[in-house]
This record gives structure tokens, C-alpha cells and sequence, in this order.
């Protein structure tokens, strides 16, 4: 049998070649379902995450980003926070499995009014579960100003 022996901080600790045990990945398929208002510069989305599991996740994030910049000034909500001038992340907080999480409201405010904006919908963050159908958590939604909810 062969080994190695480390040196420094390690000293005295053996590697024996051999196969790796690797933790498993959670695995979880998260969804965002809601909809999305405009009227003038102001578009609000309200969206419900949910976890089709087979895991539980204790925390995640969901990406909101809109084809057009966002005002300087926002008030959103105490879980939400922006990330560049298209771009707001919220977190949902802990996701059963088969279950849906708290129903989410991001109201924001367009840097110019524009007849039509694209929100783009996705996880950014799962707590290391895996998820692998992404069609239900990665989406587009082309949102009119109407004042009409847009589903998705």
C-alpha cells in the first residue's frame, strides 16, 4: 500500500488513494406562479414560490429583471434588494417539500415609462439543492401597460 504523508499544519496525517464519498445533492423543484401589473412607470409583481421537492430548501432567491431600467429610488420589500439597474433579487425563505411559500408583493418604479416592459423570472440562488426541470422557476413575461395582470 502506498501513502503520502503532509507536511506543515497537517503534519503527521496519512492520504491513502481510494475512492471519494461525496455528500449527496439536495434535489428540489422549485416554481414561482403570479402575475405582473404596469400602469405608467410602475409595475407591480406578485408572485408564490413553491418546492416540488424531493427536498426541502431552507432558503432561495428569485431573480426579477425587467428589459428596462429601473428608477433610482425603490421601496421594496424588507427581503428584496437590488442587484444593477435592471435587476431586483427577494428571498422566499424556507421552501417545504409539496408545499408553497409566502406570496410575495415587488411593486417598482421604470427609470422612464414605456409601453411595454419583458420580466424575466428565475432562481438565483437554492441553497445548494439542484433542480433539474428549470422550465417552472425560468421564465419571460411580456407585461403591456394596461393595468391587465399578465400571468405567469
Amino acid at each position: 500500500m502506498r501513502a503520502w504523508v503532509l507536511s506543515g499544519v497537517c503534519a503527521g496525517a496519512v492520504l491513502v488513494p481510494g475512492t471519494a464519498v461525496a455528500a449527496p445533492v439536495p434535489e428540489a423543484d422549485l416554481a414561482f406562479h403570479g402575475t405582473a401589473v404596469m400602469n405608467g412607470d410602475r409595475v407591480e409583481v406578485r408572485l408564490t414560490p413553491q418546492n416540488n421537492g424531493p427536498a426541502a430548501v431552507a432558503d432561495a432567491t428569485v431573480r426579477l429583471r425587467w428589459s428596462v431600467e429601473l428608477a433610482d429610488e425603490q421601496e421594496l420589500p424588507a427581503r428584496c434588494a437590488r442587484e444593477d439597474e435592471r435587476t431586483v433579487v427577494c428571498g422566499t425563505g424556507a421552501l417545504a417539500v409539496d408545499a408553497v411559500g409566502e406570496r410575495m408583493r415587488v411593486p417598482v418604479r421604470l427609470r422612464e415609462r414605456s409601453p411595454e416592459v419583458t420580466l424575466e423570472i428565475d432562481t438565483a440562488w437554492s441553497a445548494g439543492a439542484v433542480d433539474q426541470d428549470r422550465s417552472n422557476d425560468r421564465m419571460a413575461v411580456l407585461v403591456l401597460d394596461t393595468g391587465d395582470e399578465y400571468a405567469f
